[in-house]
């Protein structure tokens, strides 16, 4: 939702304003858009900063807390901004608003579905590296096509994109 003045919108914070009383604040070229936050693409992956995460209703300390995640690291992507907060979504769905401060925009990987297998090279006929269980968390270092190479708990290798979460479908990361 934008902050447009439009009778009755509503903006983040749940604030609903009757009436076109936004249409008479002047809009400058250098008033920042709080929707807008970063300039950052949206959506976009990111990972949890810290170990315990409280993800709010709405962007402010005061919405309640819906959910707390508690992995570090966990990837989970940015789908709206607000000031310095975000509105994250997890790979089940689950989405809140948290405080920029509790991301970090290093990117990683959650396996998903069954144990999956981490290849030397981007290639399924190579070595395996290692196998992977459901709910295992690493970083993504880079992805070429349908292969991307990640480390996971001290092994490095190569996996199919579709075999975690954490990547968009083509997307070249270097």
């Amino acid at each position: 939702m934008g902050l447009g003045a439009v009778c009755g919108s509503a903006v983040p914070g749940g604030t609903v304003f009757a009436g076109a009383a936004l249409a008479a604040e002047p809009r400058t070229e250098n008033r920042k858009d709080p929707t807008r936050a970063s300039g950052l693409p949206i959506p976009r992956f990111v990972t949890v900063r810290v170990g315990e995460v409280n993800l709010r209703s709405g962007p402010n300390g005061s919405y309640p807390i819906e959910w707390v995640f508690r992995r570090k690291d966990m990837p989970v992507e940015i789908i709206q901004e607000f000031d310095t907060w975000r509105r994250i979504r997890d790979w089940e769905g689950a989405e809140g608003w948290v405080h920029q401060s509790a991301l970090s925009g290093r990117r990683g990987v959650l396996i998903v579905g069954q144990t999956r297998t981490v290849h030397e090279a981007p290639r399924s006929d190579s070595p395996v590296a290692a196998r992977a269980e459901p709910g295992v968390i690493g970083s993504l270092k880079k992805c070429r096509d349908d292969w991307c190479e990640v480390e996971l708990k001290g092994y490095r290798g190569w996996m199919k994109r579709a075999d975690f979460w954490g990547t968009y479908a083509g997307e070249r990361i270097e």
